[in-house]
């Protein structure tokens, strides 16, 4: 059984590549070079976007037999991109200015590296909005485990019961649900069907529809 809908909302929990951000363009390149000089077929976009969205979905499962230099290569390649490469998904400004005008608590629960995650977020000028990072650490749980989700809401002052979980991946959604959280999935590399599979409570086409329909919650 899904969640149900907090009321009212003490908390947002927001995923943040495909969702706040749009990240990919340097994930992807950075993937496929590395998948080529390891002599791998590379792949689409979207099914770089698929797998990173099913949590977990890192560089073990492409390299089984090489995961440290591959895991390496992509970093080196990634890094030199990423801060150039970023942009905010269409909508975000607006609901991350909205919640904070309500003065709901936010936060951020990516599987990105934390320093990557926070010098994103920096570059963005969004770090007034959030409480906290959640990012990935060494020995750190990711989604979609719910430990770094309760790590979050933790650390801004509200239970996972009185908050949403914003994602657009199945891990996402997984790690709502199991944290007790009422999960929002945006569908885009993912079915609606797909998501709430995973656990999502409800399903939007977009950032902007989810705003819409917050309003409307929300007041």
């Amino acid at each position: 059984m899904s969640p149900r809908l907090p009321s009212p909302i003490r908390g947002v929990l927001f995923d943040l590549d495909g969702t706040l951000l749009d990240a990919f363009p340097p994930i992807i390149s950075a993937l496929n070079q590395t998948l080529k000089e390891f002599g791998k077929p590379e792949m689409t976009p979207e099914a770089i976007k698929r797998h990173t969205g099913h949590g977990g979905g890192g560089i073990r499962p492409l390299f089984p037999d090489h995961v440290e230099q591959a895991g390496k290569r992509f970093l080196e390649l990634h890094d030199a991109l990423y801060l150039k490469q970023v942009q905010s998904i269409d909508g975000a400004d607006t609901m991350l200015a909205f919640l904070q005008e309500k003065s709901i608590p936010m936060a951020v629960v990516t599987s990105k590296g934390q320093h990557r995650a926070e010098a994103q977020i920096e570059l963005l000028g969004w770090q007034g909005y959030f409480q906290t990072v959640v990012g990935k650490l060494d020995g750190r749980p990711e989604k979609p485990s719910p430990i770094p989700l309760q790590m979050a809401c933790d650390a801004s002052g509200f239970s996972a019961l009185e908050s949403l979980m914003i994602g657009d991946g199945i891990g996402d959604m997984q790690a709502g649900r199991s944290a007790g959280a009422f999960s929002i999935g945006i569908t885009d590399s993912f079915s609606e069907k797909e998501l709430k599979e995973g656990g999502a409570s409800i399903c939007f086409k977009s950032l902007n529809e989810v705003y819409q329909w917050l309003r409307t919650v929300i007041g």
